[in-house]
Order: structure tokens, then C-alpha cells, then sequence
């Protein structure tokens, strides 16, 4: 059986907060070759990315690729709008439940998996500030719970 290595560049802890996932998927991205090495050194963010459909393909904006040190003329426009690749089924799956009121895709984490640069990303429906609030309480009573398991196993 073949071992998946995922190796993780960049991840995006934003969306839980701000979004309910429904679903996941992953996607390929279509990149140039300094990006890949960018890619590899770590240099990515995607806190500002978001993802839109257009005539039956997936584009993800807002994704910052910083440039490559040694790439000089090679390098390409670090905020420029990438390609994803998905089945084409998948796109109209999510083109689908895009249409919906307030659905949108947003990108969760960039990794390599098997040599290849992948996107995993969500189906999002966003939160209400009492939502963000309860998600809160929920962490700090969580945390509480922690603290106290702690102190009673260590007397």
C-alpha cells in the first residue's frame, strides 16, 4: 500500500471561527515553478483568500505566494488569482449550494501531498456574533474542565 505524506504550509484557523464548514474537499492548484519553491520554503498565507466560481472553474483570490529569492525574472505577481482543479461534477455540486443564500467556499489549508500542492477547501455559512460568542464560552468552559482534571491528578 502507498503512504500518503502530507507535508502542511499554511493553514487557516479564521474560518472555524468566523464560518460553520459543512463539507470538504480537496482541490489541486495550478502554479508556475518559483511558486512551488516559495511554496515549499513555507512562504504562503491564506487569511484574506476566498474562492469563486466562474463559467465552470474555480479560482482562488487573495492568496499571497511571497515571491521566490533566487527567481528573479521567473517570479509572478504574489497576490495574482490562481486556477483549482476539481472534477467538473464537484464544481457544479458546489456551484449549486454556492447559489444558496449565504454560502460561500473558503480555503482551509495549502499542503503537499505526494509532491503535488493541494488546497483543501469548505463549504462555509457564516456566523452570527451570538454564535462566535457561544463557540467562545464553549472553549473557555472546555479549558476550565482541563485545568481542574489537571490539578485533582497531580495531589
Amino acid at each position: 500500500m502507498k503512504k500518503e505524506a502530507q507535508k502542511l504550509v499554511a493553514n487557516n484557523k479564521k474560518v472555524f471561527h468566523d464560518y460553520f464548514v459543512e463539507e470538504t474537499w480537496e482541490a489541486g492548484l495550478v502554479l508556475h515553478g518559483t511558486e512551488v519553491k516559495s511554496l515549499r520554503m513555507g512562504k504562503c498565507s491564506i487569511k484574506e483568500a476566498f474562492v469563486e466560481i466562474d463559467k465552470g472553474e474555480m479560482y482562488v483570490t487573495g492568496m499571497h505566494i511571497s515571491p521566490y529569492e533566487k527567481g528573479n525574472i521567473f517570479n509572478k505577481d504574489p497576490l495574482r488569482t490562481r486556477k483549482l482543479l476539481m472534477h467538473k461534477g464537484e464544481i457544479l455540486k458546489l456551484t449549486g449550494k454556492v447559489k444558496e443564500k449565504g454560502y460561500t467556499i473558503m480555503p482551509i489549508q495549502v499542503y503537499f501531498k505526494d509532491g503535488r500542492a493541494k488546497m483543501e477547501i469548505g463549504l462555509c455559512r457564516g456566523k452570527k456574533l451570538y454564535d462566535k460568542r457561544q463557540d467562545i464560552a464553549k472553549k473557555d468552559q472546555r479549558r476550565e474542565a482541563e485545568k481542574e482534571f489537571k490539578v485533582k491528578n497531580l495531589y
